[in-house]
């Protein structure tokens, strides 16, 4: 009896366990990303101007921004899942996969999909976060799905 009563105290305590809302961390300190697309290594810009978790589940993220290639500036919107998290004690990481729909403005917009992965310091003193490094790896595909490119992006 009592270790069933254990079981049920610590699924309760799991159940209420929370992830913290760290939208701000995709802000990147209103900077933008910086990266590569396609085989070339043509220059993105990504800059996410917009961040909330969605209430009803707490490991995800709805962002929105722009992205800026050569002279294509365009706006997208979409989420970041936060997959899997691993805690050292002076160092954490946030395991994720992205999915970002651009609007449609013709052959040079489509989605970018992949994953990525936020490290970060913790600084127990300050009770923060410090030396935030979040890498996005993916694909980029146009909507009419005749180009289809890798992208690296990074803060």
């Amino acid at each position: 009896m009592k270790k069933i009563l254990l079981f049920f105290v610590l699924i309760s305590h799991f159940i209420s366990a929370q992830m913290p809302d760290i939208s701000d961390v995709w802000l990147n300190n209103s900077k933008a990303y910086a990266g590569t697309i396609g085989s070339e290594n043509q220059e993105i810009k990504l800059k996410i101007n917009i961040s909330e978790q969605n209430k009803k589940n707490d490991q995800e993220y709805f962002v929105s921004g722009y992205t800026l290639v050569d002279k294509n500036y365009t706006r997208f919107e979409g989420k970041l899942t936060i997959t899997q998290y691993k805690d050292a004690r002076k160092k954490g990481t946030v395991y994720a996969k992205y999915e970002l729909t651009e609007e449609s403005k013709g052959k040079h917009s489509g989605i970018f999909t992949g994953r990525f992965v936020y490290t970060f310091r913790w600084n127990k003193e300050m009770q923060k976060t410090e030396s935030p490094y979040i890498e996005l790896i993916g694909d980029w595909k146009s909507y009419d799905g005749t180009l289809d490119f890798k992208t690296t992006i990074k803060n």
